[in-house]
């Protein structure tokens, strides 16, 4: 339950809720021939239906109010602002500043914002067709065939989801690698299938020190320069960075540095230079149209009334299933390949952002935040762990995204996909009770023992909630819309529960206990001020390095 509420919102949800856990959708359903028309909407090109929820008119209505309780639209309108809403970092969050139209007054500590991003992406665009195009040459003068973009988190996970769900549209001269971990496994992986010739190293880290991202990158300089020189480094390298000092140094020529700034936040940065891979595989017309949808989105959730806004109704919708009936995670199941990495990118987006323990103020909270986020493309899924999801013991929500549309011609292929979506939304909903399963039985003309030991095994209990969004089709504009739906429902939900959405002060202390490790693997010193454990495997590495 939501406890710290400023007013009698959260109250008065919590007696809803007492009487809402009898609820049961079968029942809501038969009740309501219009259900379906009174919770679904569109907006920014795309269909929310959200009527699988256990939740009637009075639920949406006291979910709104404690919104309001929360302020959530006064604290929107101070993220659009600029104000420095993420507080332990004193910064603006200005995401939303990336995809505004040029001419889109907003003045930030004297400088025009919209001025700036507009000029970087222009560069960005000048060189992405400079590649594209083939006029970008590597130093024996042969086309870029192959971009490699180095860097982690935000860096990583935005540009190569992005990148694979708009293959279909992508340049199909160049063939796009993503790598990240710190594992050499990965970039030898990549490094394997590559000339270097003909292969483009984008590397991404703000302040050109991220450790993962700098020993990548300095393996792919030794790698290149088993062919080419140090004076050919700069056709075959560039920036997505700050630190000029440190990008020349590497021997990047710094006009070949697109820049971003310290109010794009690493998990909203797609808009920004970090999404070069994007641009150069789609092109400045799709990148500007992903930049478009999610403008769209961002207008929608800026203007709409709260009933009728779709990231606010999500998130509201996350906080009944989470914080009143109960549920620990949520499962992101995209009826569509081309999605295959979306939920690894929500998990960044949504645990990173509000997987927090204390409010803005440090005061230790009472109720749960982040669920955790978790799930594959369908139909996959449904031959893995949609039984848990079925038949399971825990209620896990489920958001079902899928395009009415396909990106190819393949004929059968979707509606067969489109009815295993549909059926497992209706099935979660309905489940199958002990008199249908025993009827279904019976006209399979089984024993009555037969009957009374397969019977339990085949009840699903149903009444298991989930939402479905759907797409005309995926482009860039309707995948700029999605990820912008889901950017808002974070901030929503953070606003009420209290929590900064913008730091990510959590992954910092394994990075540093992992250098002090390092030196400790690497050098002569030994581990002395660890637990028994890690001195232990510290040890055991050590022999076998």
């Amino acid at each position: 339950m939501i406890t710290s509420s400023p007013s009698h919102a959260a109250t008065a949800l919590q007696d809803h809720c007492a009487i809402a856990q009898s609820w049961q959708l079968r029942d809501l359903f038969a009740r309501d021939t219009q259900r379906f028309q009174q919770f679904s909407l569109e907006a920014a090109g795309l269909f929310l239906d959200y009527s699988k929820n256990i939740l009637t008119q009075d639920t949406v209505q006291l979910l709104c109010g404690l919104a309001r309780a929360y302020k959530v639209e006064a604290q929107r309108d101070a993220m659009f602002r600029g104000d420095k809403i993420n507080l332990t970092e004193k910064r603006a969050v200005l995401h939303t500043a990336l995809r505004a139209p040029r001419g889109t007054k907003l003045v930030i500590e004297g400088r025009d914002v919209n001025a700036d991003v507009h000029a970087v992406l222009e560069r960005v665009y000048a060189f992405a067709e400079r590649v594209r195009s083939g006029a970008w040459l590597g130093f024996t003068g042969k086309t870029i065939t192959d971009v490699v973009n180095i860097g982690i988190g935000g860096s990583d996970l935005g540009p190569e989801m992005a990148c694979h769900a708009l293959r279909s549209y992508a340049q199909p001269t160049l063939n796009l690698h993503f790598v990240a971990n710190v594992d050499g496994h990965d970039l030898d992986a990549a490094l394997a299938r590559l000339n270097p010739e003909t292969t483009l190293f984008v590397i991404a880290s703000k302040t050109f020190t991220t450790a993962e991202t700098m020993l990548n990158a300095g393996t792919a300089r030794n790698w290149f320069l088993k062919a080419g020189s140090t004076a050919d480094l700069a056709r075959h390298f560039v920036a997505v960075s700050t630190n000029a000092t440190a990008v020349s140094a590497f021997g990047i020529d710094t006009a070949n540095m697109f820049p971003f700034w310290d109010w794009v936040g690493g998990r909203y940065s797609i808009w920004s230079a970090i999404g070069l891979p994007l641009a150069l595989a789609i092109g400045a017309e799709g990148f500007a149209a992903f930049l478009a949808g999610a403008h769209a989105m961002d207008e929608h959730f800026r203007n709409a009334p709260l009933e009728q806004n779709m990231p606010v109704l999500l998130a509201m919708v996350g906080i009944w299933n989470r914080n009143y009936l109960g549920s620990s995670s949520i499962s992101i199941a995209p009826y569509h390949q081309d999605l295959s990495q979306f939920a690894d990118y929500l998990q960044q987006l949504e645990m990173e952002s509000n997987g927090k323990r204390v409010t803005r103020d440090g005061t230790v909270l009472n109720e749960a935040t982040c669920p955790a986020v978790w799930g594959n493309v369908g139909t996959n899924g449904q031959h893995a762990y949609f039984q848990l999801l079925h038949q399971g013991t825990d209620v896990i929500p489920v958001d079902f995204i899928a395009a009415l549309k396909p990106n190819h011609a393949l004929p059968g292929h979707q509606p067969a996909l489109l009815a295993n979506c549909f059926a497992q939304s209706e099935a979660l909903m309905r489940g199958k009770n002990a008199d249908e399963v025993r009827a279904e039985l019976q006209a399979q003309s089984l024993s009555e023992t037969d009957i009374a030991a397969l019977l339990p095994h085949k009840i699903f209990p149903g009444n298991r909630p989930s939402n479905t969004i759907l797409l005309e089709r995926l482009t860039p504009a309707s995948l700029g819309a999605l990820i912008a739906l889901y950017e808002h429902k974070v901030f929503v939900q953070g606003a009420v529960w209290n929590v900064n959405s913008f730091d990510q002060w959590g992954v910092e202390l394994g990075k540093v206990l992992a250098k002090r490790i390092e030196s400790e693997l690497s050098g002569d010193a030994q581990p002395q001020a660890h637990d028994s454990s890690t001195n232990g495997l510290i040890a055991k590495a050590k022999a076998a390095l």
